[in-house]
């Protein structure tokens, strides 16, 4: 089988379950089906209908090409969801079906950019939801008829999006008997974040940055927003506060964040404001919840807001150490209570009517739907990782704990053997290191190790010191050296340490691993890891591919489009100690890289920006090194993620045609 028959293997039969709500009377649950179409170029999404008790198979309700985020009205007699019929750019749209009998499907909106988090008033009369609004500008015939844009802030644009300093988010509201327009409550610059309704449906809660100072401090609020466009501040400027979700009695509002907008990383927890207790002054006062586990509530697999249970209780998940798991939240402070169990990894849950189904997936399953039982095991409602199975044949892997250098602590870790494997032979090592760096490889399915060991390599992944999943320590453990608050190593210190002996671990553990035959691959902050490691360990390498990397931090914080907030990390400005940004620069060693080098990037990254690659592909060639670049037009830094499926597969087509022939056998 070709390099490209295996990527488009992997990739082109995934179909996945996300998304899932519950209905008011706990016997439904939509939820989202997803799946590549790698034919026509793209991933299609529709939305589903199960019954919790499984008494009926689960069966598609929508026929949309691009259909998501359902929601339940309160009376649960209608579905309402979003949609957009085609490709762009046709307009976006909300929509809301009968469950109970006869009718059609109505359109209750039409908007020129995507709709998110749809969600019914109290009494179902109103359909809120957050929506970008566009600058007149955009009406003009094409961009040589449009006035110049003002610049006044810092983050005019971001990664995968474009411009947003004249497409703002706002909150709008509809009735849902389509007798009236569309109104947008929080006309303005501001951007807004999530929608959580008031429980006497007088107004909503929301997130956002409406201060002057947001783009210099980073601080995110919480606002009550009334139907009348009142906007009332709830918290008062002092951190991260996001995601927010009304108890069903409305007394309380949950969230997510963290005291301490200049500091990152740090592990996220949930919160909660009284809405009748008294403020400061400046509003109610919030505490927090989950600091008795010392976990991330904002997981690599998506961050959600709360789900209530109750008006005491609500679910969340948080991740721990390669795992993500559902734990129960109370109000009273006391501890997380964890309720799933295993290497699996939840990624969506929802609650009502006394049933709780959860969205999760292993490393060799895609995630599927489930049903948690109060005896805390689950119960499968879909087969969509039985169907993967069939088409890809995904493969297993063995987690390693791995000592640090030091012996202070253990780096988890995983080997996944190649597709085929005889443990009388040797095999070709890739050693994988995660973007982030506050992020994690677990126990999810991961198409980049897949079509990695099915190619006959063996895959090594680990979660270093800077990883999230752990304690807080952890993950701040390379903050730079001069932070005012946090000091750690900075990048490319206990990091680079603890890569390097999960290298060494497995090599001297695995005698099926040939270590003349090594690899070495990462994206954006494993990018950075990439040519660090091709800089300062090119002996141990016969390939590297360093993908939409940070080569140069300097230049990274002058061109990106999250530009100053990278002293968060580091600690000082760009401006004050450029020295500093020059030291987490793997660039510098760019006359040491004697290991021939791959490198991937896209013409439309904003995160991570092209020139980050072309400043190392140039350096390389001047020097002449041994180095070759493929640049992906059309796409931004989650090229590997939300791409194109075919400019997915072309990508790992690429990197395994590159590795056999850089990891050939030595004679």
């Amino acid at each position: 089988m070709s390099h490209r028959e295996i990527a488009a293997r992997v990739i082109g039969n995934l179909r996945s379950a996300s998304s899932p709500v519950v209905s008011p009377d706990g016997r439904s649950i939509a939820f989202v089906v997803a799946h590549v179409d790698l034919d026509e170029n793209r991933t299609v999404s529709q939305v589903w209908l199960a019954a919790a008790d499984g008494s009926s198979p689960p069966r598609p309700v929508t026929d949309g090409l691009h259909d998501g985020q359902p929601r339940f009205s309160p009376d649960g007699r209608w579905l309402a969801f979003v949609g957009r019929r085609g490709d762009d750019p046709t307009p976006h749209t909300l929509h809301v079906m009968p469950l109970d009998g006869p009718g059609e499907t109505r359109t209750l909106a039409a908007m020129h950019e995507s709709i998110e988090d749809p969600s019914f008033g109290p009494d179902g009369s109103h359909l809120a939801f957050a929506c970008r609004t566009q600058h007149e500008r955009y009406r003009a015939k094409d961009e040589s008829w449009q006035p110049p844009r003002r610049i006044d802030r810092f983050f005019s644009r971001l990664d995968n999006v474009g411009w947003v300093v004249d497409r703002p988010k706002h909150v709008y509201v509809v009735r849902t008997d389509g007798t009236a327009a569309v109104r947008n409550l929080t006309p303005g610059d501001h951007q807004h974040d999530g929608v959580a309704w008031l429980a006497d449906g007088s107004g909503l809660i929301t997130a956002a940055q409406r201060h002057d100072t947001w783009d210099l401090d980073f601080a995110q609020d919480l606002y009550r927003v009334s139907l009348d466009g009142q906007v009332t501040p709830l918290t008062s400027q002092t951190g991260m506060y996001a995601l927010p979700s009304v108890s069903p009695d409305g007394r309380h509002v949950a969230f997510l964040g963290a005291d301490d907008p200049d500091t990152v990383p740090q592990n996220m927890h949930v919160g909660v404001i009284d809405l009748e207790a008294p403020g400061d002054g400046a509003g109610p006062t919030h505490r927090w919840l989950s600091r008795a586990l010392d976990r991330t509530f904002e997981t690599t697999a998506g961050p959600r807001p709360p789900v209530w249970e109750s008006d005491t209780t609500m679910l969340a998940t948080a991740e721990d150490r390669g795992e993500t798991h559902l734990f129960r939240i109370r109000t009273d402070g006391a501890a997380p209570e964890k309720l799933t169990d295993g290497a699996i990894t939840v990624y969506g849950v929802g609650a009502a009517g006394g049933t709780i189904a959860i969205t999760a997936g292993s490393v060799d399953q895609a995630a599927d739907l489930f049903v948690l039982e109060d005896d805390g095991s689950t119960r499968r409602l879909t087969d969509l990782a039985a169907r993967y199975a069939q088409t890809a044949r995904p493969l297993s892997w063995e987690r390693i704990a791995v000592p640090t250098t030091d012996g202070t602590a253990e780096i988890d870790a995983w080997v996944m053997r190649p597709a085929g494997f005889d443990p009388t032979q040797r095999y070709p090592v890739l050693l994988n290191v995660h973007g982030g760096p506050h992020t994690q490889y677990g126990e999810r399915l991961f198409d980049e190790a897949q079509f990695q060991a099915a190619a006959g390599f063996v895959v090594v992944m680990s979660n270093p010191r800077g990883s999230s999943g752990r304690e807080q320590s952890w993950g701040q453990a390379i903050i730079g050296q001069k932070h005012p608050k946090v000091q750690g190593t900075g990048w490319g210190g206990a990091d680079v340490d603890d890569v390097m002996a999960v290298l060494d671990h497995v090599l001297a553990t695995h005698a099926w691993c040939d270590p003349e035959r090594v690899g070495m691959l990462g994206g954006s902050y494993g990018g950075f890891m990439a040519t660090w490691l091709a800089g300062r360990y090119s002996h141990r390498f016969r390939g590297i591919c360093s993908e939409r990397a940070v080569n140069n931090m300097l230049s990274e914080e002058w061109t990106s489009d999250i530009g100053s907030i990278f002293r968060t990390e580091v600690g000082p400005t760009h401006l004050d100690d450029p020295e500093q940004y020059e030291s987490f620069s793997p660039i510098r060693f760019v006359r040491d890289i004697e290991v021939p080098m791959l490198i991937l990037h896209s013409e439309n990254d904003l995160r991570c920006p092209i020139s980050q690659a072309e400043e190392l592909f140039m350096a390389l060639r001047l020097l002449g090194k041994e180095v070759v670049f493929y640049r992906f037009p059309g796409e931004g830094h989650e090229l590997t993620r939300s791409g194109s499926p075919v400019h997915r597969v072309q990508r790992a087509e690429i990197l395994l045609d590159w590795f056999a022939e850089q990891l050939t056998p030595v004679t």
